[in-house]
């Protein structure tokens, strides 16, 4: 395919994967250029709500994503200064006729692994592993993109270059330096543990979100319900290199101590073997999320905290929302490519920053303590579950 066609991604992270489907669906050739000698697990689950889903079973993965998946029958809302739940909001197989496209929970894993069997097997996309990006210039014929594995460099010419290379962006670095990425204060704390392991009515195929003084634990099956996924998020200081570290299962524990925390709550916590500490980073609005044909997708472009389960959707939107804008710009017409990229970021900035807000604010409601927290259960009753449950209607019906 000629190079007035071709594409560099940098970066094979979901919203990489996702944009190298999305932009040879639409007839691009893609190159992925991913430093990473081979794509291994980072993190542990996820939440794919229906804006999500759809674009992912749109692309043709349903038969590879489906039997990983978990279909949650509910989000239970459980309250530490209650003791127990507060709401139980209905999903399920009726909720995603609804939407159209189904509430998947998974593992990280599961799905990375999926983009990248589809991308392998597509003919106009090369998955570059232990090679990363380096420089990029522009010209009249496009954009000259270097590559590096090793001591060894390789010039690539290509239309466009998206950064999807996550959070600590050499793209967004090169294009916006004094934009870093900032610490929130807060530490999750991942792990998982085996389903058998648990009482059976504590593996029930439910997102449960517990609500706590100055902290909140979400736990959820994945990899066919084998495993359960367990997030802790607490307050905390960072000050290693890096954001992912091992942590000691008693400094999480007397967090959720027994005089704030009911039993289930702690039980779930001590059921894990082995935890990981993840910094929350945060990027503040950056504003510009293009320079000429180069633009930004995903955390590269707005990491946020994951607080609304929004994280993966957002930049498997971008990636969709990118393509369709490259697929309609006028002819292909390179010199129409910075225009279209921006018009790609004018389609995505409101939207993810009321994401982000969204996020933000769901996080200070879990972490509310005294007559606070008391306000907020009343409300959460109050409402019912589907007024609770029609709150994330913007979210998860948007359609590309």
């Amino acid at each position: 395919m000629a190079a007035a066609r071709t594409i560099i991604v940098a970066g094979a992270g979901i919203g990489g994967l996702t944009a190298a489907l999305s932009l040879a669906a639409k007839g691009f050739r893609v190159i992925i250029l991913e430093k990473a000698e081979r794509l291994e697990e980072a993190g542990a689950g996820l939440q794919l709500s229906p804006n999500a889903s759809r674009i992912l079973v749109d692309l043709g993965l349903r038969s590879r994503l489906a039997p990983r998946a978990v279909t949650p029958e509910a989000i239970n809302i459980m309250s530490a200064r209650a003791g127990g739940e507060i709401a139980r909001l209905p999903l399920g197989e009726a909720a995603s006729l609804r939407a159209g496209a189904p509430y998947w929970v998974m593992h990280r894993a599961d799905l990375q692994g999926a983009l990248q069997a589809e991308v392998n097997d597509h003919p106009d996309i090369d998955l570059r592993l232990g090679c990363q990006f380096e420089d990029v210039t522009s010209h009249a014929k496009g954009l000259t993109v270097v590559q590096r594995r090793g001591n060894a460099r390789q010039q690539e010419l290509a239309v466009a270059l998206i950064g999807a290379d996550g959070i600590w962006s050499a793209v967004r670095n090169h294009l916006f330096p004094a934009v870093q990425p900032q610490f929130s204060g807060l530490i999750a704390w991942r792990g998982t543990l085996d389903a058998t392991t648990l009482p059976r009515e504590y593996t029930a195929p439910r997102v449960q979100l517990w609500m706590g003084p100055d902290a909140h634990l979400v736990a959820y099956p994945i990899s066919a319900a084998r495993q359960i996924n367990v997030v802790a998020i607490v307050p905390g200081t960072w000050n290693r290199p890096g954001w992912s570290a091992p942590g000691d299962a008693n400094e999480l524990k007397s967090a959720f101590a027994s005089q704030r925390w009911p039993a289930t709550a702690r039980m779930l916590i001590g059921a894990v073997d082995g935890w990981r500490r993840w910094a929350l980073f945060t990027l503040p609005d950056i504003g510009e999320w293009t320079d000429g044909a180069i633009a930004l997708l995903g955390d590269a472009a707005h990491a946020m905290l994951p607080f609304a389960a929004q994280g993966a959707g957002m930049a498997i939107e971008d990636a969709a929302v990118l393509a369709k804008s490259l697929s309609e710009s006028p002819g292909g017409n390179i010199a129409g490519i910075p225009a279209t990229l921006k018009h790609y970021a004018r389609l995505r900035r409101g939207r993810v920053l009321r994401v982000q807000r969204a996020a933000r604010q769901q996080g200070r409601i879990y972490h509310l303590t005294g007559p606070l927290a008391l306000a907020r259960d009343v409300a959460i009753k109050a409402m019912g579950p589907q007024r609770m449950l029609a709150r994330q209607d913007w979210i998860y019906d948007w359609r590309v």
